[in-house]
């Protein structure tokens, strides 16, 4: 018997990338699988019931339980409608891992607030949509894998990415309350951020410098798909009970757990401070604690900056 045998998972997302390999090997470790996938182009335009099809037929010919499913986690009725196909077409539902998601990178200069508002209601909306459209479910049964999907890109920045990292880094805290909220109900909420060569992480433009240009290369050559499965197949088992709240990234055969914000350095003084006195005595004490840009520009689009 596989590890999840006997449960039931909505994979959103997964007719291509990570979603694909992450629903296959749930399938192959005895979860039934609803396959959501409105097939849309990397940009959220557009339908193809293709890639959701091609995944339940490969699911099946391995000898999986599989349905597919076509709605867009971008509304909330998408989102209950994906619940009730899984009651009612595998009797239960048990896990949710959410990884749907389009890009529309450009500097935030030049970003239009249709491009900020469709990739905010795919990722953080939709990470709402489906977390409120399992959780009662989840809470009355006394059991829940919930694994959200964040990114380096909030966790760390990347340029030309602001619609993204703000959605991104808004799927850690709505992650971290869930699990807080959740933590006597048997439901645990854990965020990974995967680093893998897919449509997405293709569709990034290159950077214009030839040695970062070629260090990503060999990111994406090394960065397969199917690598990021078993951490969130764990994460979706029983052997994960008590793991919930925490934040992972996976690259390969690398697992990194991220730190969350804590304070890092506190300065007080008696009476309160002035500007001047923030100026002369506070920031001076606290430079050596800043993070400096450096970190998040390894991560560099390669995006235009004018």
């Amino acid at each position: 018997m596989g590890i999840l045998e006997g449960k039931v998972a909505v994979c959103t997302g997964s007719g291509r990338g990570v979603g694909k390999e992450v629903a296959k090997l749930m399938a192959k470790c005895g979860a039934k699988v609803i396959i959501n996938d409105p097939g849309t182009a990397g940009d959220g335009k557009g339908h193809d019931n293709g890639p959701a099809a091609e995944t339940v037929a490969e699911i099946k010919a391995e000898g999986g339980q599989a349905a597919p499913n076509f709605d867009s986690v971008a509304t909330y009725q998408g989102a209950t409608n994906m619940v009730k196909q899984a009651l009612d077409t595998f009797g239960g539902l048990h896990i949710l891992f959410n990884p749907a998601g389009i890009l529309r990178d450009t500097m935030f200069h030049k970003m239009s607030p249709e491009d900020w508002k469709a990739v905010l209601d795919v990722h953080l909306t939709g990470h709402f949509n489906m977390c409120r459209a399992v959780i009662n479910h989840f809470r009355d049964q006394n059991y829940g894998r919930i694994i959200t999907v964040t990114s380096t890109s909030g966790l760390l920045g990347n340029i030309g990415q602001a619609n993204y990292a703000a959605a991104k880094l808004g799927i850690v805290g709505l992650t971290r309350i869930l699990a807080m909220e959740s933590a006597n109900k048997g439901v645990t909420v854990n965020a990974i951020a995967p680093s893998a060569n897919t449509r997405m992480t293709q569709s990034v433009p290159t950077p214009k410098d030839p040695k970062a240009a070629e260090q990503r290369r060999i990111r994406l050559e090394r960065s397969r798909a199917d690598s990021i499965a078993p951490l969130c197949v764990f994460l979706a088992s029983e052997l994960a009970k008590d793991v919930t709240g925490q934040v992972f990234h996976q690259r390969a055969g690398e697992i990194t757990m991220y730190s969350q914000p804590r304070p890092r350095r506190s300065l007080h003084r008696t009476g309160g401070w002035t500007p001047e006195l923030i100026a002369e005595v506070a920031m001076p004490a606290l430079k050596n604690e800043f993070t400096p840009l450096g970190d998040s520009r390894a991560h560099h689009t390669g995006l235009p900056m004018d």
